[in-house]
């Protein structure tokens, strides 16, 4: 199931997991690919000077809101220590608590200063994750319904958002809802399958239908042979009295 808490191991700390992953290559497209105007219908009389100008500021913008969402996604990759680690360059936070809401309050500085920015956002998808880790399901179901809003046809983080629906429906115990978010991962990303189907399979029993959770994850092997979290399917299907 989907951790609901802010008790986060060191290893999963320092792990990048499919949001860090997945926000760290729309950071880099930022980065890399400036907005550029390929045509402006300015009129006869605007001048040379006036569209160099505009192209001038987009460039700057960009820059600044990548540069401002980098931070955002610097706080989410820190760890928690209470003490300084030797060659540790990413932020360190007293607790988990903190640190999910340092990202929370950064990612809101990015939106007010970048709303129109694909940078601002990735920014909210971050402050979604950090929501649900604080428990705040309400304010992550908010962030994410924003970014699916304004999700164009094949955005490539569009499922991470999706998911993060199903996951904040989970935690406010509305499991139904999370049934129907995961319909719209899956739609979104088939790739990820053997994460829906986990999770899938935890909703499932969290709504007393046993039976069913139990088949989807005896079939996981088979559905999911390249899939690295098998062991994780089998240590749920344990948890559930194993196969009969």
């Amino acid at each position: 199931m989907a951790k609901t808490d802010v008790e986060l191991t060191r290893k999963e700390m320092k792990a990048p997991d499919a949001f860090l992953t997945n926000a760290r290559a729309a950071l880099d497209w930022v980065g890399g690919h400036p907005k550029r105007i390929v045509s402006i219908v300015v009129g006869a009389l605007v001048s040379l000077a006036v569209v160099l100008g505009v192209l001038s500021w987009l460039e700057s913008s960009d820059k600044a809101a990548g540069a401002a969402l980098y931070s955002v996604l610097n706080d989410a990759d820190g760890q928690v220590s209470s003490v300084p680690l030797p060659g540790v360059s990413v932020p360190l936070f007293p607790s988990a608590e903190a640190q999910q809401k340092a990202i929370v309050a950064k990612a809101a500085e990015v939106e007010h200063n970048f709303g129109s920015s694909e940078s601002a956002r990735t920014a909210r998808l971050a402050a979604g994750e950090a929501q649900l880790r604080l428990g705040a399901f309400d304010a992550a179901l908010a962030a994410f319904d924003s970014y699916l809003a304004s999700a164009k046809s094949g955005d490539s983080l569009a499922f991470l958002a999706a998911e993060g629906v199903a996951r904040a429906k989970e935690g406010k115990g509305d499991l139904a809802g999370a049934l129907a978010a995961l319909d719209q991962v899956q739609s979104l990303n088939a790739a990820y399958g053997d994460r829906i189907a986990l999770e899938r399979a935890g909703i499932l029993a969290l709504q007393g239908k046993v039976d069913e959770a139990k088949k989807i994850l005896q079939s996981f092997p088979t559905d999911f042979k390249e899939s690295q979290a098998k062991a994780e399917a089998e240590q749920k299907l344990a948890r559930l009295g194993g196969q009969k």
